[in-house]
């Protein structure tokens, strides 16, 4: 083992335990290892950063604002809706629509975007056909990350292999490359999840709401202001409806109180509401109502009100917040940002937001700085679900929007321009007609996942120009040569899939890929096949709810951490096979 295998691997190491611990963000691990790559001349500042100038990244950048805009557009509301339609109380019916659904979105759009749409769609469905929630969610979780396999803009995983496999020295995978062996993978999941797991997914009573489905209700408080027009009115001739707000107390000199529908309102009460988040949008811009957590921190963004924005973010289960109350917190000297609603699922009675314990699960509506906010992204603590827009793109805005994706696929699947041009140019005309400005554009950038794709890919080739890539891969070889190629790649699969547990998918793969590589030939295996095994298998890992799509579903269907464990242990080992069998045929 020379010195510089022998650094290299120690950076490798020490990434993933920081990865894994979480100690300290991932992109901070990231550009730290670049830099020590760097400084101990493992690799020049050429090739350090040679990755972050990736043609992919600049793929999956333009993929994150078009996707962005086209959520905005509402063009998946109107998907949803169509599925919820065609879903007429038949249960296989109604999951395989409903699944159907969710993969081939998932193609084209962030896993976690769609689930986030489906979801609502999904227990309405499930209502109708009498289904419990816990039946449906999580398979709809889990088919948008088949479905994202299909494509190598569905997952940044498979970008992130992309750019692997350029650096390595073959050509980057083309657009429709993982089609065939994806549509297949998906199939297969979609028949089993509505087949078969049924017996591993929890049991529970039919989903308890309205056949219509709903968007979430956040809890809040409102303020009064001076010159408020409700004052003085009794609750009934107060038009809540319109805001999409339940009233379900009233707090007044301390005392709650009944919202009664005579009780005249008066200057100085707090009122505890229930509303959608488009109702608390046209809360915000009234002026007969404060959200009392906007008026009390309000003046501390300093006359920052131009960079201000609101999100939503889910509270991750491993969340050092869980447990503890905004107060107990100090929530916005720490992160920069205000707590304007929560949402919990099956919470129904009145509750001051301040005093809630935080649970897993639990979506918060924040306000703040764009910089704080963008900060969150990719944190252990809190997940970054969508970015809430005050204003809706029109219907032409939307069309154009879909439009300049389609033609960005088609004209890159064609080769009539790359693919990387084709993506930019479409968000080009979604700026320039504008549907989002380039301040959105920019906020729908997940700058950590390209900062973490760009740093990998240099360990990657630090790793393959170090030697250690060879080194491991020959220790491989020498077992691979006992029980054969086929053992060998189901071990480098198998490989992928458990990092994806410390570490994020596409971290995984990159971490992988190299090693794998370079045991091909030792192996009697075409260097492309195990890139595209080791890519794929890192994409399909259902063991946890640690992806952000599963996030979303955890509170909703009220599963615990080992109903993950057992009705995705199946669905990764149906996969890992179908992928052992399958590459080796699309890929000889």
């Amino acid at each position: 083992m020379t010195a510089d295998i022998l650094i290299v691997l120690s950076v490798l190491v020490v990434a993933i335990l920081l990865l894994a611990t979480e100690w300290i963000s991932v992109d901070v691990v990231t550009l730290g290892l670049v830099a020590a790559l760097t400084v101990t001349g493992i690799l020049s500042p050429a090739e350090a950063f040679a990755g972050f100038g990736s043609e992919v990244i600049v793929i999956l950048a333009s993929i994150m604002v078009l996707a962005g805009a086209i959520v905005k557009a509402g063009a998946m509301d109107r998907l949803a809706e169509t599925v919820h339609a065609f879903a007429r109380g038949r249960k296989t019916p109604t999951l395989l629509a409903l699944l159907s659904a969710s993969a081939a979105s998932s193609a084209f759009l962030s896993n976690t975007n769609v689930t986030a749409i489906m979801t609502p769609v999904a227990l309405g469905a499930a209502r109708k056909a009498g289904l419990s929630a816990g039946r449906v969610l999580m398979p709809v979780a889990y088919a948008s990350i088949l479905g994202g396999t299909c494509t190598i803009i569905g997952t940044s995983t498979n970008l992130a292999g992309s750019a692997m496999v350029e650096r390595l020295g073959m050509e980057p995978f083309s657009l429709f490359e993982f089609l065939g062996i994806g549509l297949i993978v998906a199939a297969v999941g979609i028949f089993w999840l509505v087949f078969g797991a049924r017996w591993v997914l929890p049991v529970q009573t039919a989903a308890e709401i309205d056949d219509r489905p709903e968007p979430r209700r956040f809890f809040t408080t409102l303020c009064l202001p001076d010159g408020s027009s409700a004052i003085g009115r009794p609750v009934r001739e107060v038009k809540f409806e319109e805001f999409e707000t339940d009233l379900l107390a009233v707090v007044r000199n301390g005392e709650r109180f009944a919202p009664h529908h005579s009780r005249k309102l008066q200057a100085g009460d707090e009122l505890i509401v229930r509303a959608s988040r488009e109702g608390l949008v046209k809360l915000k811009k009234s002026p007969h109502f404060t959200l009392e957590p906007d008026r009390h921190f309000s003046e501390r963004f300093h006359d920052q009100k131009a960079d201000v924005s609101l999100v939503e973010a889910l509270i991750a289960p491993q969340s050092r917040l869980v447990g503890q109350t905004l107060k107990q917190l100090g929530f916005f000297d720490e992160f920069r940002g205000v707590v304007l609603a929560i949402y919990r699922r099956n919470l129904s009675r009145p509750a001051r937001i301040e005093n809630m314990r935080l649970r897993a699960g639990d979506v918060l509506l924040l306000q703040g700085p764009e910089e704080a906010l963008g900060q969150l992204r990719g944190g252990k603590d809190l997940r970054v679900l969508v970015e809430v827009d005050e204003t809706a793109m029109t219907r032409r805005e939307g069309l154009l929007t879909l439009g300049a994706l389609t033609a960005a696929i088609v004209a890159g699947a064609l080769g009539l321009v790359p693919f990387s041009v084709a993506v930019l140019i479409a968000v080009l005309t979604v700026v320039l007609s504008g549907g989002i400005t380039m301040e959105q554009a920019y906020r729908s950038i997940d700058w950590r996942l390209l900062i973490l794709i760009g740093g990998m890919t240099s360990l990657g080739v630090a790793m393959e120009t170090s030697g250690a890539a060879r080194f491991l891969a020959d220790h491989i070889v020498g077992v691979g040569s006992v029980f054969g190629p086929r053992a060998a790649m189901a071990a480098f699969a198998l490989l992928a899939i458990v990092l994806t547990q410390p570490m994020s998918n596409a971290a995984a793969a990159l971490t992988v890929m190299p090693v794998a590589v370079a045991a091909a030939p030792g192996l009697g295996l075409e260097p492309r096949t195990l890139a595209v095994l080791v890519t794929l298998s890192a994409s399909l890992s259902f063991i946890s709810p640690l992806e952000p799509a599963c996030l979303l579903v955890y509170d909703l269907g009220r599963y615990r951490f080992m109903d993950y464990v057992r009705a995705g242990t199946p669905l990764t080992l149906i996969s890992l096979v179908l992928l052992l069998i399958l590459v080796p045929v699309f890929w000889p």
